[in-house]
């Protein structure tokens, strides 16, 4: 068997790794086989890419009721369904221009929680609210401050909880507030904590109107919303 002449002569030059009767044969060292372009480096463009994804804003756009300087942007399905409120908004702003902006309708277990909340908020956007908690003033019989309620309100937002499902079924003042907002397309329900197949459980005619979710926008971003449908510009 041919022996390695390196540990006499050294493998320094080609012709000396050409005279070993052990390498000649064979490339050097096996190394030579090695190529760079055998392992491909780190962000070359044989790397898989790395892509981001945002959620939430895929398709999302200003309404053509938004003002220029708007930047609330919302859903087509969002504008789909407001799209009527709005035009029922710019007919008795028209007509009634002292009208309050929303009638809110709510179960009365959320008055002071999730219906409060969402109301201050309208307020602080610049909405005319009738809210029970500060337009019911005592002594005054409460179903005549509510009819007249809804006869000076433009549209009316529904907040459809797990209380108001509770109560709709049993002939509550809410359903009859309902009723009288399902009549045209004056309502808007926003969904909290609340799913569409509930609400159709107990509300069929109610749940075939769509509206706002906070499982989407939160309720801040729902009253912006909210004020820039309503905004009516004299």
């Amino acid at each position: 068997m041919a022996q390695c002449t390196a540990p006499i002569n050294g493998h320094r030059t080609a012709s000396g790794r050409a005279s070993c009767p052990a390498c000649s044969s064979r490339r050097y060292g096996g190394y030579s086989s090695y190529s760079p372009s055998t392992y491909s480096t780190y962000g070359s463009s044989s790397s898989p890419s790395i892509t981001s994804h945002r959620s939430g804003s895929s398709g999302s756009r200003r309404a053509k009721w938004s003002k220029i300087s708007s930047t609330v942007l919302y859903t087509p399905t969002q504008i789909q369904s407001l799209t009527p409120v709005r035009e029922v908004v710019e007919t008795m702003a028209a007509a009634q221009p002292d009208l309050r902006d929303v009638f809110l309708c709510h179960a009365w277990d959320d008055r002071k929680g999730i219906a409060k909340e969402l109301s201050d908020l309208l307020v602080a956007a610049g909405v005319k609210v009738w809210f029970s908690e500060k337009d019911l003033a005592l002594g005054v019989p409460m179903m005549r401050a509510i009819d007249k309620g809804l006869a000076n309100s433009r549209i009316g937002l529904v907040l459809v909880t797990p209380a108001m499902l509770e109560r709709l079924p049993k002939e509550s003042v809410a359903d009859k507030e309902l009723s009288a907002l399902l009549a045209g397309n004056q309502l808007i329900p926003i969904m909290h904590n609340a799913t569409y197949t509930d609400l159709r459980n107990v509300s069929p005619l109610l749940a075939s109107r769509s509206g706002l979710d906070t499982a989407e926008d939160s309720m801040a971003v729902i009253a912006e919303k909210i004020a820039d449908l309503v905004n009516i510009e004299f």
